[in-house]
């Protein structure tokens, strides 16, 4: 059992979404992550979605996401040969005493500070899962109050296109 990486794309129309969504809900299988954006065309979104399981999970994603009318192509991307990027906003509890340790931890994880209170210090950061997971441990001493992330987002290194003509 693994993590598996779709890129889809989609009609970006009203309830595209729920077709999909539902597909997965209806069949009994779990979205680890689910993002959603337009493409540099307007009427096409992408999607990346990604699901835990084995081959035959896999084959039966692909299946049934081919068979809706709203999908226009799917790839699975493999590991090796795509970029996979998250966003996180975390908001730390902070104080006079371990400002300057907070602010050195995000600095190690190229992370940027983007808001300062008396009691709190909020982070930005963008990477890979491992990264983000990595600053979550080194954070939690201090104490997160909120935490939010965007779900992943992946493109195929190269010169490898999903486009619409597949």
């Amino acid at each position: 059992m693994k993590t598996y990486v779709l890129s889809v794309l989609v009609e970006n129309r009203a309830g595209t979404l729920s077709r999909v969504a539902g597909l997965f809900s209806r069949r009994g299988f779990n979205i680890d992550s689910l993002t959603v954006g337009e493409t540099e065309d307007r009427d096409i979104s992408r999607m990346t979605i990604a699901v835990f399981g084995d081959d035959a999970v896999l084959e039966q994603i692909v299946k049934q996401l081919g068979k809706l009318v709203d999908v226009i192509s799917i790839r699975k991307l493999d590991d090796d040969a795509c970029i996979k990027r998250e966003i996180m906003l975390v908001k730390v509890r902070a104080d006079e005493q371990n400002r300057s340790a907070i602010v050195e931890v995000a600095a190690i994880f190229r992370s940027r500070v983007i808001d300062i209170s008396a009691s709190t210090i909020t982070i930005e950061v963008t990477g890979g899962f491992d990264k983000l997971n990595g600053l979550l441990c080194l954070l939690r001493p201090y104490g997160i109050l909120e935490l939010a992330r965007t779900g992943l987002v992946a493109l195929e290194r190269g010169d490898k296109v999903l486009s619409k003509d597949e």
